[in-house]
């Protein structure tokens, strides 16, 4: 297998990836924190000046970004997703495609294909035309629109950035970002998401209709034709700067410790959680968050302690997240279904009645 990277990447120094971490100076972290905060607010800003409403949707989509995952969007139509990315894109500097999935849509369409070509002397060959997955910033439609077989054309390059055809692996162009959507209402002709897809996800985010005022605003926008363009505040070095300035951001083993027991608390059996949450996950839950779940609540952790101008994250930057990360994560047995239990506030309830310090 070829691993072919992006144009102009650096290779790294095996010297460098050998030696000990640096010792991280305090001081320093206490100024990138703060400069984090201050690009943060401003990046939100920005994209909320197109995005009327939607701040708790805002904040997350940036966290995630911030944090190297993905996002996937639960709304009906017409809430701004696609604006949301736009925004982004042009805030932040960084190239964007959508694709529209549809039931007839196959992985060669998003991944590429392999074409004959002919050169200058008339020689064929085979040449690879990539997909529109060959961006920073992906907008994936209905994605549970699309078969399974096409859905799963997206596990490699969320999870590792890459993508691999006809043996050749090609390293997509860092920052990558996917963030996907889903209509709750129509579920005609659509295909639930597999678990393991669904776990690539950093979170999964409801997205609210807008209420009187939000609403006035919008029409007032677009039938006026008012556009709004987002200044530039960061670009793709930048934001890979700050990625690894949250590899510094003090989580310790108490914070840690809470993350891994929230995340076994959602399995029933385990014990972890008490009281009535403990009884509701006992009786309708079917299985609980994975591994990485716990990861994703740490990462997600981190950058809300430097958006907020902390070197150090702490037990509420954790439970903040935690329905977000968690809720596409668990999944609800026979009677939670037919009780239309609400997971995000099963995991609301969890983070209330789970004691910070274990006993």
């Amino acid at each position: 297998m070829t691993d072919v990277p992006p144009p102009d990447a650096s290779l790294p120094d095996p010297a460098a990836a050998s030696a000990a971490p640096a010792p991280v100076d305090p001081d320093r972290l206490r100024q990138e924190a703060a400069e984090f905060r201050t690009i943060f607010e401003r990046v939100r800003t920005e994209v909320g000046r197109v995005m009327v409403g939607q701040t708790e949707v805002i904040e997350a989509v940036l966290t995630a970004l911030f944090a190297g995952g993905n996002v996937l969007l639960e709304g009906v139509p017409g809430l701004g997703k696609t604006e949301l990315v736009k925004a982004l894109s042009k805030a932040l500097d960084l190239d964007f495609k959508r694709i529209q999935f549809t039931p007839d849509l196959m992985p060669a369409d998003i991944v590429g294909t392999q074409v004959m070509s002919a050169d200058e002397h008339g020689q064929y060959r085979f040449e690879f035309r990539q997909g529109p997955i060959f961006t920073q910033l992906l907008l994936a439609d209905e994605i549970n629109r699309a078969s399974p077989k096409t859905q799963s054309a997206l596990l490699e390059t969320m999870q590792e950035g890459s993508v691999t055809t006809s043996g050749t692996r090609y390293v997509l162009e860092q920052p990558f970002f996917v963030m996907a959507t889903q209509n709750p209402l129509e579920q005609e002709g659509t295909y639930p998401l597999p678990e393991a897809q669904l776990d690539r996800f950093l979170f999964k985010v409801n997205v609210p209709l807008p209420d009187r005022a939000e609403l006035n605003e919008i029409v007032g926008r677009t039938i006026l034709k008012q556009p709004i363009d987002p200044e530039q505040v960061l670009d793709s070095a930048a934001i890979l700067r700050h990625r690894k300035t949250l590899a510094n951001v003090v989580v310790t083993d108490a914070v840690r410790d809470y993350a891994v027991r929230l995340v076994l608390a959602t399995h029933p059996g385990t014990g972890v959680a008490g009281g009535d949450s403990g009884e509701a996950v006992s009786r309708y839950v079917k299985a609980g968050a994975s591994p990485r779940a716990a990861q994703s609540l740490i990462k997600a952790a981190r950058v809300r302690a430097l958006a907020e101008g902390r070197p150090h994250a702490a037990f509420e930057d954790v439970a903040h997240f935690a329905p977000a990360v968690l809720q596409h994560r668990v999944l609800l047995n026979y009677d939670g279904q037919a009780d239309d239990v609400s997971v995000p506030e099963l995991i609301g309830d969890l983070t209330k009645q789970l004691p910070e310090r274990a006993a």
